[in-house]
């Protein structure tokens, strides 16, 4: 199979090369963060697409599919469509209507610059493990051609990640995305339509499915750990730069809205064929790696040429939503942390230090793709890590004039400090509930105070006495 790695390295080489002729195209911060908001409806509805589509929805949801059963989909496909569904209908119009650079720049404009740097810092964990869980499933792809070790896997991973993402820029990246995305569906379609042909035809493959279906039956949770387990990818990735940006990144107010729609009805389609394929797994690859159930399906079922261009597909569409999770937090310390620092920097030393940040995350992505278990586990940490004080902070902020500063910061603190409570002292089922639950009420709490410390003034003066 050495061949094999060659030509599957000579396709990521093409998808480089791609990035670094779109990106001398890049001339400010705006080319390079939301390239120069210019995305029309076809661009923006792959690009979320192929963002939301990655490691989690291939890699991830299929191995847990084969470790667990179908108990396994809550998170994805499903929550993650419902969560761009819930977006694209509520989020998306008012959103691309403040023409924010990044999230943070929502929370300068309704609280304060304090706010922003504080939710910069927030947003960066969450896509450091995004990334982190891209570079792991890259590994892994490379790997199952049979000539790289997983750990050499993960680590010239990260290297091609941070190659890609340092000369794309979001820009770079949409236009990719439109080539990947279109041939990772038609690469799954093929690849399902194999498996099922392969194992006797629809009518033998469903008999495969359910000859053991107690096998593959839900485990009883109980109804607010259920709740809980919908809420993380839904309510936890709402907020997610990634998907903020390509908003910010269509033409009008329209196009950011429905091209959120289209890729949610897009994901909801295509990331049911990695479920499938996982099931049949489960029956069929007794002993598999989980995280390299889709690759070895491929090479049983595939011929070589066809393995190829599918392994081709899956790694592209992983560097494409690594080149997202990266460039988030190039752009949080670029344009927000760093930006009274930077406030006299020309458009091409702001771009250079965006470039710098994302080399020196990578770094950090690699070092947590090494330690983690799984990649469903780094994708279920990102979407839980300090995102349900921001949800709500948000959401509030966004659609109600109600709290400042200070119930932005309070409900952040509460809602971080009960999740790693309940997640890690207490060890709850409903840990992302009580985040949300407790951020909630530190953000009306906190709303009240500060209303009656600006009603202090007013009072005292109606108490005072009229001058003589």
């Amino acid at each position: 199979m050495t061949w094999a790695l060659f030509a599957l390295l000579a396709y990521v080489a093409a998808q480089l090369l791609l990035g670094v002729v779109v990106s001398r195209r890049i001339k400010t911060e705006d080319d390079y963060l939301v390239a120069g908001r210019s995305l029309g409806p076809v661009m923006a509805t792959f690009s979320i697409f192929a963002t939301w589509f990655g490691a989690e929805s291939c890699v991830g949801a299929a191995g847990e599919v084969f470790r667990h059963g179908l108990s396994a989909v809550s998170s994805d496909p499903f929550g993650y469509g419902v969560c761009l569904l819930l977006f694209g209908a509520v989020f998306a119009a008012p959103l691309w209507s403040r023409q924010l650079t990044t999230l943070a720049d929502l929370f300068k404009q309704r609280y304060s610059p304090g706010v922003e740097r504080v939710v910069a810092l927030m947003l960066i964990p969450g896509s450091l493990l995004w990334a982190s869980a891209q570079v792991r499933a890259f590994g892994h792809v490379l790997a199952a051609t049979g000539q790289l070790p997983e750990p050499i896997g993960i680590a010239f991973a990260a290297v091609l990640a941070v190659t890609y993402t340092s000369f794309g820029g979001l820009l770079a990246d949409a236009y990719a995305d439109l080539i990947q995305g279109a041939v990772l569906i038609l690469c799954l379609l093929i690849l399902l339509c194999a498996v099922v042909l392969g194992e006797g035809g629809v009518g033998a493959t469903w008999t495969v499915l359910t000859r053991n279906g107690p096998e593959l039956a839900a485990p009883t949770l109980s109804p607010l750990a259920s709740l809980n387990n919908w809420a993380i990818p839904i309510l936890g990735s709402l907020f997610a730069q990634e998907l903020v940006a390509r908003t910010s990144a269509s033409r009008s107010r329209r196009v950011a809205q429905r091209s959120v729609f289209y890729a949610a009805a897009l994901y909801l389609f295509v990331g049911s064929i990695p479920v499938v394929l996982g099931a049949i797994a489960h029956h069929t690859l007794p002993g598999a790696d989980p995280e390299q159930v889709l690759a070895t399906l491929a090479r049983k079922h595939l011929p070589s040429v066809g393995y190829l261009i599918f392994a081709g597909a899956l790694v592209s569409a992983i560097l494409s939503t690594v080149d997202s999770a990266l460039l988030v937090c190039g752009s949080l310390v670029s344009h927000n942390l760093a930006s009274l620092a930077m406030r006299d920097a020309s458009e091409r030393q702001k771009v250079l230090l965006a470039r710098v940040s994302v080399v020196a995350f990578s770094g950090v992505a690699y070092l947590l793709a090494r330690s983690a278990e799984s990649v469903h586990g780094l994708v279920q940490e990102a979407s839980a890590f300090g995102s349900a004080g921001v949800c709500v902070a948000g959401t509030l902020g966004l659609f109600s004039r109600r709290g400042g500063p200070l119930s932005a910061y309070g409900a952040m603190a509460a809602g971080t400090l009960a999740w790693l409570y309940a997640a890690y002292v207490a060890e709850l089922e409903t840990a992302f509930l009580c985040s949300l639950g407790a951020a909630l009420a530190a953000y009306l709490a906190c709303s009240l105070f500060e209303q009656q410390r600006a009603a202090a003034p007013l009072r005292q003066l109606s108490e005072d006495p009229e001058p003589r």
